[in-house]
């Protein structure tokens, strides 16, 4: 009976000791999480972008929507006078979209540094294609990041330097466009979708697109761009 007794109890202390275990490994991996250690990529070698972000003392604010839901904008905004907007590059220079007066305006709104490898290369793609960026004819990338973020990724990946990258940091831009609720936000209220709009030398919005699928779409801005 005793016997028995110390059996029971001794497999008692082993299940407690592996249940201290696992929620052991648990609160270790909450605070490498919190701490932000950099993970690096395997394939690339570059540090992870979500790591860059976690990194950014502004990311818990970047969590927070600026706002409840959409104002209805995007969805109406063909034909509507394109929203001002005067933002920093990574150099800070500003652009005004006003400046632009005269030019056909692409915008691409997108998730930004934590968005890779896709929005990375939307952003490479719209940046170095002649069709749209001409004597006529500018295209952005605008982002929610902090400059500070992408000079850590630059750093990395030296080509994404001549990217035409605005930064909206406090988020008006993305609010006046109404591009934080779209179907491709993934984080709806805090990140914009992967949203395009054409806007015309008059100022003019001519063509929107929402794309959930995230893909190279310059060959559709091309021949949007070709009807104005």
């Amino acid at each position: 009976m005793e016997e028995n007794t110390f059996r029971i109890k001794k497999s008692y202390i082993y299940a407690a000791l592996g249940v201290l275990l696992v929620f052991g490994f648990f609160m270790y991996s909450l605070v490498l999480k919190d701490n932000n250690y950099p993970v690096r990529t395997q394939v690339t070698g570059m540090v992870n972008e979500n790591s860059m972000n976690q990194n950014s003392n502004s990311m818990a604010d970047h969590h927070k929507p600026v706002q409840s839901n959409s104002n209805g904008f995007f969805e109406n905004a063909i034909g509507k006078t394109a929203p001002e907007f005067e933002l920093q590059d990574i150099e800070g220079t500003t652009f005004k979209l006003s400046d632009y007066k005269g030019k056909n305006v692409v915008l691409f709104f997108n998730e930004g540094s934590m968005c890779y490898p896709a929005c990375w290369n939307q952003i490479a793609e719209l940046s170095k294609d002649g069709r749209l960026n001409s004597d006529d004819t500018v295209a952005f990338s605008i982002v929610v990041d902090s400059s500070a973020q992408w000079q850590k990724i630059i750093q990395k990946a030296p080509q994404m330097s001549k990217s035409k990258i605005l930064f909206d940091t406090a988020k008006k831009t993305v609010s006046d466009y109404d591009v934080l609720f779209t179907a491709s936000s993934m984080h709806k209220g805090s990140y914009p979708g992967h949203t395009y709009f054409i806007i015309d030398k008059e100022g003019i919005i001519r063509y929107t697109k929402d794309d959930p699928s995230m893909a190279i779409r310059n060959n559709e801005l091309a021949a949007e761009l070709a009807k104005l």
